[in-house]
């Protein structure tokens, strides 16, 4: 191979870190969204971690709130590894990040959100379809397949990640990204890729739609059996409960399948960077608004929440 022969002369050098240029031709944005980006992910910490402890009410200790919990979780992983970055590098010269934090951000961007939401779907599909035997089903279900979806999940990104970092990177290191992400990396390889992207779009395509094809067949069987429900108020109260998860579904796969599925020649990484910031970013910003807004269970929870927290006060100024 000419790589490997170009790499024992010496023509070569190895790629020990990347530059992530981000907005790198419009740096008079970079302070105004570097502020508009650390009140987001203020926000949506803040919004997580608050989810997590709201669905610890004893009134929502359901698997879908259970679920929702993970889900909180997971987007707290994969937000913490890339936007802090981000940010810092709004305000810096320097834009390296190093090779293992690079892979660090590759891995922690899995797929493991795609295995959760389908759990969720099928957690719905229980509920409105078989609402007799729901409680039963999930207590047998829920934990293995919580565990199913971490596990599937840390499987696939190991292995896309291992795969992408077994590609020859020499010389050239910037990526025109604001993260490590697979589509930019694949395009800094010194080798021919065509191969590779190739099996990334087979490889998303298996596993990403599968997983949509599941989470659609869930919701014509839940679809279905609203519309057959006689009461107004249970079709109102059985579609305000699906609705918010079907929302998250379309922002994740929405923008996610743009990236990686839209055909070459429409595809450009000013574009791709836009989509990218919408699922690292905006899309777990919304999601507790999304989830707690039509839900009113969650909305008694943070009722109480608060009256505790008041009562507390209360209580130690009295002391």
């Amino acid at each position: 191979m000419k790589y490997a022969e170009d790499l024992r002369r010496g023509n070569l050098t190895m790629v020990t870190e990347f530059i992530l240029l981000g907005l790198y031709n419009h740096r008079e944005l970079e302070v105004p969204l570097f502020s508009i980006y650390l009140l987001i992910y203020t926000i949506t910490l803040t919004g997580k971690i608050l989810t997590i402890l709201i669905t610890m009410d004893t009134a929502l200790h359901t698997p879908m709130y259970f679920f929702l919990q993970v889900l909180s979780f997971l987007e707290i992983c994969y937000t913490s590894v890339t936007v802090p970055k981000m940010l810092v590098n709004f305000l810096s010269e320097d834009r390296s990040i190093s090779y293992m934090g690079c892979v660090a951000q590759i891995y922690f961007l899995g797929i493991s959100e795609c295995f959760l939401l389908a759990d969720m779907a099928y957690d719905h599909y229980v509920a409105i379809c078989n609402p007799l035997r729901y409680r039963l089903i999930m207590k047998r279900v829920c934990l293995s397949l919580t565990v199913l979806s971490w596990f599937s999940g840390n499987v696939v990104s190991l292995v896309q990640t291992a795969w992408v970092f077994n590609l020859p990177f020499c010389g050239y290191n910037q990526i025109n990204y604001f993260f490590c992400d697979i589509p930019p990396l694949i395009k800094l390889s010194c080798t021919d890729t065509s191969s590779y992207e190739m099996q990334l779009f087979t490889a998303t395509v298996l596993v990403n739609f599968t997983l949509f094809f599941l989470i659609l067949v869930s919701y014509t069987f839940i679809i279905s059996t609203i519309l057959k429900m006689v009461l107004t108020d249970g079709r109102h109260k059985a579609f305000s409960t699906c609705s918010s998860l079907l929302i998250v579904v379309t922002l994740y796969y929405g923008s996610s399948g743009l990236i990686y599925l839209r055909p070459k020649s429409i595809n450009s990484l000013d574009s791709n960077k836009v989509l990218a910031l919408m699922y690292t970013t905006i899309t777990p910003y919304l999601n507790p608004i999304v989830f707690s807004l039509s839900n009113n269970e969650v909305k008694g929870a943070v009722q109480r929440l608060l009256w505790d927290g008041l009562k507390r006060k209360i209580f130690s100024q009295r002391k």
